[in-house]
Formats: C-alpha cells, structure tokens, sequence
C-alpha cells in the first residue's frame, strides 16, 4: 500500500543575513511560515528500491546526481540500523526549483518523516532533526514544516509567534536563480544586516497587523537578486501596485515572491489578475502556516 507525505512550500516572511563567519557561512535570523501547496512524495513496497520524479518542475532536476531525497534516505540508513524493506520512492515535483521556496529541503523532511514512518525506525524526534540539519540550512526547519524563528545557519529554531490566517499569492517569473551568486554579490555589496530576533508580540492578531510589523523588515537578499535577475523585481512591483497586497517580498534568495493578502476572496482576486496579465508566470493562490496534513493541502 502506498504511502505519502506533503513537502510544503517554505515561505520567509522576513530574511535578515549578516557578514560571513571565518567558516564562510552567514548567520540569519528569518521567520518563516509554510504554504498548503507544495510537493507529494510516496512510497511504496517494492523489489528493488527506485526513485523517480515527475510533476510539472520534474525536468529542472534532471541529471542530478544526488537529489535530496535521496540524500535524505543515504543519511537516515546510516544513522539506523539494519536492513531495511526496498521501497520505490516517487516525488511528485509541483514547486518550482531553485525558487527561494526550500523545496529540496521540503522534499528531503518529507522522506525522513515519511520513512521513519514506513519502516518503523527507532528514531526520535532529536535523532531525525540531526540528520535533516545536515542536509543544508534549511533542512531544519522542513523537516516539520511549522513556522519557526531561525536563527545561526538556520538550525537553531524557536517557535514562531501566533500567526492568523494567513492567506497569499505566491509568484514565480518561471526563472532559476543561483543562491551562490546571489550571496556572491551580497558579500561584494557588503549591506550586512543584523541577525538577532526583532521584538515581536506573542501573537498576531490580524493579517493587517503582521504585515504592517513586516515593514519593518527585510529580505536582505532582494536587492542582490533583482541585480542577478531583475525579473524578480518586475513581480515586486506588479505584486506591489495590486490593491489586494498588504504587503509583497521575495522569498530566500529568489525568484519566488509572494504577497500577504486580506482574506481569500483577495487572494484569489489577486492571484487571477496576474495570471491574465502574465500567464508565463507560476502563480499559486495559498494559505501560509502549517503543519499541514496531507489531507488539507491544495
């Protein structure tokens, strides 16, 4: 019988990096929530273990020599022991790649979730966030797929404050950006930011009231980004310009963007008009939080 998880998108609400250790890595502090769309990974019993991807973004990872699934299931054999039933993995590939939306990361929480589950592991919780927090930055705060506040390299994680609905739109220009190259020239421009946590309430209580603390903000990789391709500030500015959009701002180091948006029957007024006015455009109409079960995604 097969079996399956849900791989949501990552959403930074706000992104805030400094300059370079001596390691070469920069510290952050973002808080980050999650979209019910995202990708579908499924597993099921089988003869001799597999993995295949298919889905409308299938063909970015094509030619990739160590997918993070299959990253995610390298590191989880190695830290459990025993052998293990074969199983054919299939990843459902909805989000597109290299989109400041963490979806490798996304794909590989849902194979450590997912198999933990399948093969009935003896793994705890802290076990499982180790081996997710060695497959990249990122990789801690997918595996769950809960808002979280995170800060170091991304694995040292608190909760998020009370978040309301959050309904939005998410855009993508159908462009790949190069992180590398975005901090690349994010170092040659030297606009460190500063990576401790803001003040923040215990709660939001209105969509308004997140986006109006929001502005406070920043993704400091924007700049960077639009430099590298400026397609990701012609969505800025269309998001920005649209009545419905509290607020608009990329995600990660891009393309992605996404705008905060009233209620649904906004978010899908918006999400419309920039489907009629750019249809080469990925535009996604979504509620932002999560966990989300599998059952409750769009």
């Amino acid at each position: 019988m097969a079996r399956e998880a849900f791989a949501p998108a990552k959403i930074n609400l706000f992104l805030h990096v400094g300059a370079p250790g001596g390691d070469g890595y920069h510290p952050l502090c973002s808080l980050i929530a999650f979209a019910d769309v995202g990708d579908r990974l499924e597993a099921q019993d089988a003869d001799s273990p597999s993995f295949r991807v298919r889905g409308p973004f299938a063909g970015s990872l094509a030619g990739e020599g160590s997918n993070l699934v299959q990253r995610a299931v390298d590191a989880l054999m190695a830290r459990a022991s025993g052998p293990r039933a074969p199983l054919s993995l299939r990843l459902e590939k909805r989000l597109p790649v290299a989109a400041g939306l963490g979806g490798g990361s996304s794909d590989a929480g849902a194979a450590l979730r997912l198999l933990r589950d399948v093969w009935g592991l003896r793994l705890g919780d802290a076990d499982l966030e180790a081996v997710a927090a060695s497959l990249g930055a990122d990789g801690a705060a997918c595996l769950w797929g809960r808002p979280v506040l995170a800060q170091g390299r991304g694995e040292r994680l608190s909760p998020a404050p009370g978040l309301p609905a959050i309904d939005a739109v998410l855009v993508n220009p159908r462009i790949e950006v190069s992180t590398s190259e975005v901090y690349r020239r994010f170092d040659a421009a030297g606009l460190f930011g500063d990576t401790s946590a803001p003040p923040m309430p215990e709660a939001f209580e209105s969509v308004e009231e997140l986006a109006g603390w929001l502005g406070g903000t920043a993704n400091d990789l924007e700049e960077p980004a639009i430099g590298l391709a400026p397609e990701v500030g012609d969505v800025l500015d269309i998001l920005s310009d649209e009545p419905e959009a509290l607020i608009a701002r990329m995600s990660g180091s891009g393309a992605t963007c996404f705008a905060l948006c009233s209620g649904d029957l906004e978010a899908e007024g918006l999400a419309e008009r920039i489907e009629a006015m750019r249809p080469d455009w990925w535009v996604r109409r979504c509620r932002l939080g999560g966990p989300w079960d599998i059952d409750e995604v769009r």
